[in-house]
């Protein structure tokens, strides 16, 4: 039997009638506090990581291939269709998907409001699963059918705010440099919301066929090719290798295109997220610091407490480093009780916010709409398991103390 951990267990248990010391209250608290701020912090961090890289790849796929002279342009050279730039793509290690599209710099106007758009135009290879599922009404539109159709999505917000449901009628602008604006009629097929109202407020999708013919192109000319990987982790190496093999290839296709991620495109975004990660780090070590000074104060006390009982186990035999031992155990029991309480509430906390939705937030500073949470076994016991075993390690220090207690002074004193 290990015997510092038997003489922990036993010194943990009160006295009847007794309740545990202001100062064993008052870490186990801490500890409980500490663990419940940490595991906000982290499931806020990540799930704003997740929605928002998850809605980015809806809206923009993880690699695009366009036109260098025009990478970021709404009306940017087109590029042309390609068996040989498709297979390139396609035996790129990592590809799973592929989907041309055409987009152009619209005016949306009703007798209402005026707002600015970009018509997305898709075919029938497109990936509707993320607008599947941020549809609010409505039925996706028809692309690709023999017969080109006039149907547009758009978000909640544009459609609030120009005052058009299902089934309405849209008049759209285009205008170009030099030219007369050109005018064209849409149907309001369906209405989606994705909660990130930046993109929202810009994107109409509709079929291909309806932005090639507003850009006076060919059915074989498009915007560029929007490719799904295995994982937005593998875009940017995706991206890399791809267009080096754009690069480096001596087909006339190829000419001019580049390949980017949309880690790359949106890299303002994408940086915003990587620096939740500091706030993170910071939020954890000041825990961790109140938590340990806390447990310090506490670890001491105990200590002082049983002075007597140190004085007569050192008289018995036992070496300081067992003794350190017991208190360290007895540490660690103090530690576990507020983790399993910090746990409680962090997690009750998460849940109530992941069903409730109660708390909001302003898009137009934090790109979604509510607080967004995500929780997962790995950071969870990661977290936990760190935490405890920090605490612990860095207890020993303070824990040394017992060694500086004499028997015969701690056995005579009352």
């Amino acid at each position: 039997m290990n015997l510092a951990f038997f003489i922990a267990r036993r010194i943990a248990r009160p006295a009847p009638g007794c309740k545990p010391g202001v100062m064993e209250r008052i870490a186990v608290i801490s500890v409980a506090v500490g663990v419940a701020v940490m595991i906000l912090a982290l499931a806020v961090i990540m799930g704003f990581k997740r929605e928002v890289a998850h809605k980015m790849e809806g809206f923009a796929a993880h690699v695009s291939v366009t036109d260098v002279r025009g990478a970021d342009a709404l009306d940017a050279e087109p590029v042309r269709r390609s068996a040989h730039v498709e297979e390139l793509i396609r035996t790129t290690e990592g590809f799973r998907a592929m989907a041309p599209y055409a987009v152009k710099g619209g005016i949306v106007r009703t007798p209402d409001a005026v707002g600015e758009v970009v018509l997305k135009g898709v075919g029938r290879d497109y990936d509707w699963s993320c607008f599947r599922e941020w549809l609010v009404a409505g039925e996706l539109p028809r692309v690709g059918d023999s017969v080109r159709t006039k149907d547009i999505l758009l978000s909640q917000s544009l459609a609030d705010r120009m005052l058009l449901g299902v089934g309405d009628k849209v008049e759209m602008l285009f205008v170009d440099a030099g030219e007369l604006p050109r005018r064209d009629r849409f149907k309001v097929a369906s209405i989606y919301s994705s909660g990130m109202e930046e993109m929202d407020d810009a994107v109409v999708v509709t079929d291909i066929r309806n932005v090639q013919r507003l850009s006076d192109w060919g059915p074989d000319e498009i915007s560029g090719y929007e490719i799904r990987v295995r994982s937005l982790g593998d875009a940017e190496e995706f991206a890399r290798v791809l267009d080096r093999r754009l690069l480096h290839d001596d087909a006339y296709e190829t000419i001019n295109l580049v390949a980017m991620s949309v880690t790359e495109r949106y890299a303002n975004i994408f940086d915003w997220l990587r620096a939740h990660d500091v706030n993170a780090a910071v939020i954890i070590v000041i825990m961790l610091v109140v938590a340990f000074f806390n447990m310090t104060s506490a670890l001491l006390i105990l200590v002082l407490e049983r002075t007597r009982m140190i004085g007569l186990l050192k008289a018995l035999g036992m070496g300081s480093g067992q003794l350190r031992r017991i208190f360290l155990w007895r540490a660690a029991f103090v530690s576990l009780r507020g983790l399993a309480w910090g746990n409680a509430l962090g997690i009750g906390l998460c849940l109530f916010q992941l069903w409730t939705h109660a708390v909001k937030l302003d898009a137009e500073g934090y790109l979604l709409s509510e607080v967004p949470v995500s929780l997962g076994w790995g950071w969870w016991l990661a977290l936990n398991a760190g935490f405890l075993v920090a605490i612990i390690a860095l207890l020993v220090i303070p824990a040394s103390v017992v060694s500086r207690v004499k028997p015969e002074e701690a056995i005579r004193y009352e």
